[in-house]
């Protein structure tokens, strides 16, 4: 698996952690750049917002509110199973022991 590939596995486990940890599991695409970069994972707006579809179309987070500054998600039951190592998906690191 490429370096890049890891990094976006990376990206992804991480942001379901911090919808994860937010009040109603719901967040914004703006609020998880930031905590990506806080977790060092820089990638920009645009990459975010693609992994936020991408992590839609698995099931993951629902989208509520998307227009092209800002995308409001909130995290499915799905995307807990994920984050808490009860599911694993293709494409998503899964989360240490």
């Amino acid at each position: 698996m490429s370096f890049e590939n890891q990094l976006k596995e990376e990206m992804r486990l991480v942001i379901l952690r911090l919808l994860n940890e937010l009040p109603s599991y719901r967040g914004n695409s703006s609020t998880l750049h930031s905590g990506l970069n806080h977790w060092g994972l820089s990638f920009s707006r645009d990459q975010v917002k693609t992994e936020l579809h991408w992590l839609k179309e698995q099931g993951c987070i629902n989208i509520e509110f998307d227009n092209p500054d800002v995308i409001v998600v909130k995290l499915t039951e799905r995307g807990q199973d994920v984050v808490e190592g009860r599911s694993k998906i293709h494409g998503i690191k899964r989360p240490s022991a």
